[in-house]
């Protein structure tokens, strides 16, 4: 029997990030993809709970069944879990992606593409979240083709950890090939922010963020530095925000607890 795959994204069912995963996907097993239908970029962990869901089936993939849903990218694989596979075989493995922009380091806590992946992880299923580093809309995917089938075949073969999803980032295309695959850690960085101060027509303000990624990292055990040396980084993922180290500190230190 072919593995079940499910595939969602955060740039919408019609963005060519997950028509190019689909197509790779369709040569390791059945697809079923449940995607949001407008842009969720930057959604994080979101789930909808203040408004109704909509459900559509689509034909916007040759040859799979697809829905676009109204909801973010969690939302969505809870739908296919949830509903549309409800007392049926659960998914093998969920992919999200390819999305157009880096999800390394600090992104991934933003990132709608990953939490997608971390979403079926939750759920026990072994789970990837694909990123391409290139923010254009014409960004070309070609070279990832190769790279995204041979991980996703590995985890189809090998699983992963429970509760664990894999954050895996490509460097744009460039004239060399991709030097490898490096497993590392989540590189120490962060976005400094900026506000630009507008007026509306009624003389009311308004804002739109702006801001830098500055890398505090120097490690060259990290996916920025991967990135930046033309690698695919491979970053695994847990949904336990468990600081553990700071636990015994905690009961140490601490003159309240009781």
């Amino acid at each position: 029997m072919k593995p079940l795959i499910l595939v969602s994204n955060d740039d919408g069912i019609t963005s060519p990030g997950i028509r190019h995963l689909v197509n790779v996907m369709k040569h390791l097993g059945e697809v079923l993809v449940v995607a949001p239908d407008s842009p969720q970029s930057g959604m994080g962990h979101a789930i909808t709970v203040g408004n109704v869901l909509r459900l559509e089936e689509t034909h916007t993939f040759e040859g799979v069944k697809s829905y676009q849903c109204s909801g973010t990218p969690a939302d969505c694989v809870k739908m296919a879990r949830h509903y549309l596979l409800r007392d049926q075989r659960q998914p093998d493995v969920v992919v999200s992606g390819v999305n157009h922009g880096s999800n390394t380091s600090i992104s991934v806590l933003y990132s709608g593409t990953m939490s997608a992946a971390i979403e079926g992880a939750i759920e026990g299923t072994p789970a990837i979240g694909f990123s391409l580093c290139d923010y254009r809309h014409e960004a070309d995917f070609s070279h990832t083709t190769d790279f995204i089938h041979k991980i996703t075949k590995q985890v189809l073969e090998k699983s992963l950890p429970k509760g664990v999803a894999l954050n895996v980032n490509f460097p744009a295309i460039k004239s060399e090939p991709i030097r490898g695959i490096r497993v590392c850690r989540q590189a120490n960085a962060k976005w400094v922010e900026e506000f630009d101060k507008r007026m509306d027509p009624n003389r009311k303000p308004y804002f739109w963020m702006t801001g830098s990624f500055v890398n505090f990292d120097k490690g060259e055990d990290n996916d920025e530095w991967a990135i930046a040396n033309n690698y695919v980084s491979v970053v695994p993922c847990q949904f336990d925000l468990t600081a553990h180290q700071a636990i015994p500190l905690l009961n140490e230190d601490w003159s309240i607890l009781g």
